[in-house]
This record gives structure tokens, C-alpha cells and sequence, in this order.
């Protein structure tokens, strides 16, 4: 049974490394990034893989940069003989790649070479796609460019969201990194180089991203909000005030309901307008088609169905949505 260590921050990184303590792989420490503070009252919280740590008895080391030496120290003081990593967050040296026997493996969130990148599970989302994966993957210095052990394909459903995905894939990861470790141990996993000709790039994710221009299609702001769902959320605005956008269906132009987005002159209404409310939604006009909300949440509270926002708040069909507008 190999030495490892393991490397991982987040929620995504706590699954696989249950699993590798069940199925019995010794784990000599793990690395984890360093505790921040968080929330108004600044409580620092550890990261969700350093409280699985400890629940073991696991020993952490949280370097603030472990390029450094006294990180590489630290780390070959461990003689692991793999280092296993998911979502570690900081870009590990050439040196800690060469450090173990058996190199450096990461589980990463998308079928390689497409996604490559630091938000491969929101992308697939917002770029339509059908399917995605988990990848067991042989690192080296580029990023996310190295020989492909060991995939797992996942369907997207049609209603997905970046939060339903995140879960699939922590626990596809953590099944894919048990099966992949005693092939990898008996030299049974075969490398193969990526087609760098396939890659695709998904970037950090940022608040920004979330600000819904009603100019798009109607289906590509239902994918905005459902892949940037729970973080970091797709918004408009209201009377001034932050309006998150939690669940909605496009209704496409051929619908005969659709006809609200003309109006009695059949001149085009202005996207982001409120074309029409129900008793328990309202449509938005788009650029193609409409957009029906179904849940949101304005600054300042919770989110609700818009059937209970509409009992506090009296939406006027006609009223424009936006950040350049104000509703009265």
C-alpha cells in the first residue's frame, strides 16, 4: 500500500479523500489551504478538507505558499510516495511534481483536454453541453495538460445546476481515484497524452459574470442561472436592489403565450421588460423568446417563490428589469 499525501481545499476535495481513507490507503498527511476568516463576524473557519483531516487524526500542513522552501522541506519529510490532489488552489513546482515515486495525480472535474481550467463544472453549464466527467490525470508543469489515466463520464441532466453537478462529480471523483490507485500501484494505467487540438479553457468564475443581460437568448440566461447556482448567482436589478434569479424556463417564440412580447402594435418589446405575471411566475422578454421566473431574491432576503414574492411585492407588466433602470 502506497504513502500518500493528499492535497485539496474545498467540498469538492473532501469525497475522494474519504474514500481513500474507507478503502484503506494510508494517508500521511494532508495539505490543505490556510484558514481564512469569513462572514461578518470574521470567525476563521478551517477548509472543509482540513476539518475531514482531523476528524481521522490526519496531520495538516497549511503552507501560504508551498513553492517555498520550507514547504518543500515539510513535504519531503512526509517521503510519500504519491501525491494525490483535487482542488488543491495554489500551482505546485516542478520540483514537489518530481517529488514522489509515483508523481503527482489530480482528480479534475471535466472530461480532458476540453475544460481545462478553474471552473470546469459551471462551464459545461453554461456552454450547453451534454455530458461531462471526472479525470484522473498524471501532473506535470502545464495547466491541466498532462497524460490522462482514467475517465468517467457523467450525463447533464437539462435542469442541472453548478451545485447538483459539483456533487455528482465529488462522488464520481471519489470512486474514479479508488479504482485508479491499485492499477496505477501494478502499472496497469496505461498514459495517454492529451490532443491539445480538443482543449477547451474554463476560467475562474467571477461575481461579475452573474449580471444577466437580457439582450442574450432566453435558454443562455436559463444556463447562466443554473450553472452559476449556488455561486456566484445570476442577477438583475429591481427598484435599485440586487434581484437574484434562482430558478426559470425559457418559453420559446413558437409558443403561442409568447405573443407578450409584442406588443398591440406587434413592435418587439424591450428585452428585460415584464412581459406578462401569473399567480405564481412572471415572463421576461429577451433577446430571443422569454424568460419565466420561477424563484428569486432581492437584496436583503431570502429567497422565495416568486408566488410569495408577489404577496409583498406588486410587479407591473410593462416595468423594465435591469441595471440602468429603476422600477416604481
Amino acid at each position: 500500500m502506497m504513502k500518500i499525501v493528499y492535497m485539496g481545499t474545498p467540498d469538492f476535495a473532501v469525497a475522494p479523500l474519504e474514500a481513500l481513507i474507507k478503502a484503506g490507503h494510508q494517508i500521511s498527511a494532508v495539505v490543505t489551504q490556510p484558514d481564512k476568516q469569513k462572514g461578518r463576524g470574521k470567525e476563521v473557519q478551517m477548509t472543509p478538507v482540513k476539518e475531514c483531516a482531523l476528524k481521522y487524526g490526519i496531520p495538516v500542513f497549511q503552507p501560504v505558499k508551498i513553492k517555498e522552501k520550507e514547504a518543500i522541506k515539510k513535504l519531503k519529510e512526509y517521503s510519500a510516495d504519491l501525491f494525490v490532489i483535487a482542488a488543491f488552489g495554489q500551482i505546485l513546482s516542478e520540483e514537489i511534481l518530481n517529488m514522489p515515486q509515483f508523481g503527482c495525480i489530480n482528480i479534475h472535474a471535466s472530461l480532458l483536454p476540453a475544460y481545462r481550467g478553474a471552473a470546469p463544472i459551471q462551464w459545461v453549464i453554461l456552454n450547453g453541453e451534454a455530458k461531462t466527467g471526472v479525470t484522473i490525470m498524471q501532473m506535470e508543469k502545464g495547466l491541466d495538460t498532462g497524460d490522462i489515466l482514467l475517465k468517467a463520464e457523467i450525463d447533464i441532466d437539462p435542469k442541472e445546476t453548478g451545485e447538483s453537478l459539483h456533487d455528482k462529480l465529488m462522488e464520481a471523483g471519489a470512486r474514479l481515484i479508488v479504482e485508479a490507485l491499485p492499477k496505477l500501484e501494478r502499472g496497469e494505467l496505461v498514459p495517454k497524452k492529451q490532443d491539445d487540438s480538443l482543449s477547451s479553457y474554463a476560467p475562474r468564475l467571477t461575481k461579475a459574470m452573474g449580471l444577466i443581460d437580457w439582450d442574450k437568448e432566453a435558454a443562455e440566461i436559463e444556463r447562466l442561472i443554473r450553472g452559476l447556482n449556488s455561486w456566484p448567482s445570476a442577477y438583475t436589478y429591481y427598484n435599485g436592489k440586487t434581484l437574484k434569479i434562482w430558478e426559470a424556463d425559457v418559453i420559446p417564440a413558437d409558443n403561442k403565450e409568447n405573443s407578450a412580447q409584442t406588443d398591440g402594435e406587434n413592435n418587439a418589446v424591450r428585452p428585460g421588460t415584464i412581459c406578462r405575471i401569473g399567480k405564481d411566475h412572471f415572463d421576461i422578454a429577451c433577446g430571443k423568446d422569454l424568460l419565466r421566473i420561477h424563484s428569486l431574491q432581492l437584496e436583503g432576503k431570502k429567497r422565495v417563490s416568486v408566488k410569495d414574492f408577489l404577496l409583498g411585492y406588486q410587479l407591473e407588466p410593462g416595468s423594465q428589469l435591469g441595471a440602468d433602470t429603476f422600477l416604481v
